[in-house]
């Protein structure tokens, strides 16, 4: 049986990911309750047959985007409808089955333990994982943790992760970017600079092929630019930020 909370729900961001999403739903449901998917204006057909399996599943809800507007707009889009029924943590995973579900109760049980943190995965990769993605990580990673004084990012891009809904959405609230493939790492360093501390923990990746029903949207060119242009921003904030990031170290008040 899965594990129901009425503080924790796993929250599905999706856009056009094939046959792959009902996997992704099924294997979160046989895990937790509830299960959120966002569907993020997909027009692969997946909508409808998301909505069909919410007629014979309480635990499942589908909201549905009219147009795509990326990742971090559906991620706020479920954190404002989460706010309104008293969820206070959201564990994101995308849609495309890269994620561990069997994992969820474990993050779920470490942030129920420490829900003042984030919860972040840390993956690990198999033979699967593109060579390429897995060196260009290693330098938003580092970018990342300079913002913050080293304060702990794990991994600042794999999107297995659990945010506080209140902070995560100030801080979305707050500034218009975040929106889109930024989404991920711009959010555990916005949210370090404003003192939520990072747990780190394991989580295998599996980057399926086509033949598995792999569906990747990720463009190397547009994609680094999004990241070469948050990075730049956020190195501005941290400057700003410096002598308040230097004084909560040296207390202990920034991981």
């Amino acid at each position: 049986m899965p594990i129901a909370s009425s503080t924790h729900l796993v929250l599905i961001p999706s856009y056009n990911p094939g046959a792959t999403v009902f996997d992704t739903v099924r294997a979160a449901r046989a895990q937790w309750s509830p299960v959120w998917v966002v569907v993020d204006g997909s027009t692969d057909g997946s909508t409808e047959a998301l909505m069909t399996l919410t007629v014979a599943d309480a635990g499942l809800r589908v909201l549905v985007l009219p147009e795509n507007r990326g990742k971090g707009a559906a991620v706020l889009h479920g954190l404002d409808e989460a706010v309104q029924l008293g969820f206070t943590h959201v564990l994101c995973m995308d849609s495309d089955g890269q994620h561990p579900a069997e994992l969820i109760p474990l993050f779920m049980a470490a942030s129920q333990a420490q829900p003042a943190a984030m919860v972040l995965g840390v993956p690990v990769f198999d033979a699967s994982a593109p060579a390429l993605r897995v060196q260009g990580r290693k330098i938003s990673n580092w970018w990342a943790n300079l913002e913050t004084l080293w304060s702990g990012i794990g991994d600042s891009l794999y999107g297995f992760r659990i945010y506080p809904v209140a902070p995560l959405r100030a801080v979305m609230r707050g500034q218009r970017w975040m929106r889109r493939f930024d989404f991920d790492p711009e959010a555990v360093v916005r949210l370090a600079w404003r003192g939520v501390r990072p747990i780190n923990l394991p989580a295998p990746v599996k980057y399926l092929s086509a033949a598995e029903g792999g569906v990747s949207h990720f463009n190397y060119w547009r994609d680094n630019r999004l990241l070469t242009w948050m990075h730049t921003r956020l190195m501005f904030g941290f400057i700003l930020r410096l002598p308040l990031l230097v004084f909560r170290k040296l207390t202990g008040t920034l991981s």
